[in-house]
């Protein structure tokens, strides 16, 4: 048997480590904020469940087990701010990723709450053994000369998806805002690390802050890219999902990749098909 915590079902998800900030005003989310902001229990730490609505489906509408993605992450209660209208401003910081045994529907409290097992990164794993991608050296190998192995590919894959990252932001950027991503600028480019001169602009000068706060991270990389980048619900929830940071940056390799060829072929930027769908719930 799982853990019982509080759910809020939203329309994309939420990655460990990014800040969400969350405007409050429907009943029984104003319960749970109410109750989260009043537990003094040192054992129940001031947090929910966030998970993903599966496209095109309300919750209230179908059995809500199979409304939702079976993949969340917590967030956690940072700062509270209550409304004229009872209603409340949140900021919230996802933690721990769970997996979603089942979800329990009441009238006390109001709001759903889910029954989940905690799920593990793999880091320490992988960089032991090599992981799968072709990384482990024969058994008569060192575990230092493996976990040397691990630890340079994981350099390398970092360095690859950042340097993917900016582009991607650029070339957003550049059609969002009329940027000329082909001019000059290797100042920026030296301070991002990177090798061309494409022009990053004010786009660039904040993805240059954000990679330099994950610095050499590649958990928060991997995170940073997920929930950054234009992807649709299914593409977020995969590397939501996948429990090995390598794993996931390599997927997040390939998808930057795809999405930079869509950016340069169509000239405009995609918008996820859930934007199109209606209000999945009032919040």
């Amino acid at each position: 048997m799982g853990e019982l915590i509080p759910l809020f079902p939203l329309s994309s998800p939420l990655f460990p480590g990014v800040v969400l900030p969350l405007q409050i005003f429907e009943p029984r989310y104003r319960r749970l904020v109410a109750d989260l902001a009043s537990s003094t229990d040192p054992r129940r730490p001031r947090s929910f469940g966030v998970v993903a609505i599966r496209q095109g489906w309300e919750v209230e509408r179908v059995a809500p087990a199979e409304a939702l993605f079976d993949v969340g992450c917590t967030a956690v209660l940072r700062a509270v701010t209550p409304q004229a209208d009872g209603g409340y401003r949140i900021v919230t910081v996802g933690a721990d990723r769970f997996r979603l045994l089942d979800v329990v529907v009441g009238d006390d409290p109001p709001y759903l709450q889910a029954e989940v097992e905690w799920l593990q990164e793999e880091e320490a794993a992988e960089e032991a053994a090599g992981d799968a991608d072709g990384l482990t050296p024969p058994d008569t190998a060192s575990d230092e000369v493996v976990s040397s192995v691990a630890r340079g590919s994981l350099s390398v894959l970092v360095r690859s998806v950042s340097d993917l990252f900016a582009r991607y932001v650029t070339e957003v950027a550049a059609l969002r805002g009329g940027l000329d991503a082909d001019e000059e600028d290797a100042e920026l480019l030296a301070d991002l690390g990177l090798d061309g001169d494409d022009d990053l602009g004010q786009a660039g000068s904040e993805t240059a802050a954000l990679l330099r706060q994950v610095g050499d991270d590649a958990r928060g990389l991997s995170y940073l890219v997920a929930s950054a980048a234009l992807l649709t619900t299914e593409d977020r929830q995969s590397l939501l999902a996948e429990s090995a940071t390598r794993r996931r940056l390599a997927a997040e390799s390939r998808l930057l990749r795809r999405e930079l060829t869509i950016l340069r072929e169509l000239g405009a930027v995609p918008v996820p098909l859930q934007q199109f769908a209606g209000p999945l719930t009032p919040n």
